[in-house]
């Protein structure tokens, strides 16, 4: 008996919590990598590339771009969110996001923190103005 107690112990078991959560950074990879998303992105940092600076001082013209693109982006990925998750709720997504955030890919991770970091935003643009002239920019993405 004694050893049926350890084995319970050793199995895990997801809460629904957890489930939904994965469930939604799926959808989350899905989205953000569909054409229409990158399309969107793309589209938004041709229109402002080349307002950024590499130098440490920011403009002030930074801060209503990053509002732009936070407002631009979290639309988009909350209406296709919304599609595939009935009552999705995008506030209670980013408090879960907090509590599993060493649990997301790198990509997806950090392509989030372009919402909430504004020195993430500045270097994905300061990345894709430095591409900007090459003739095969996804080569250059690190």
């Amino acid at each position: 008996m004694e050893t049926l107690e350890e084995e319970s112990f050793g199995v895990s078991i997801s809460s629904p919590s957890d489930a939904e959560f994965d469930a939604i950074v799926g959808y989350l990879e899905d989205i953000v990598m569909d054409d229409d998303f990158q399309l969107i992105q793309r589209n938004f940092m041709d229109k402002y590339y080349q307002e950024f600076d590499d130098t440490e001082e920011n403009k002030l013209v930074y801060t209503p771009i990053f509002n732009e693109y936070i407002c631009l982006v979290e639309k988009y990925i909350e209406a296709k969110l919304l599609d595939r998750i009935p009552g999705f709720n995008m506030s209670a997504f980013t408090l879960s996001l907090q509590q599993h955030k060493d649990e997301i890919a790198g990509d997806i991770f950090e392509m989030l923190l372009t919402f909430t970091d504004f020195l993430a935003f500045k270097e994905m643009f300061l990345d894709y103005r430095a591409c900007s002239g090459i003739s095969s920019p996804a080569l250059c993405r690190k």
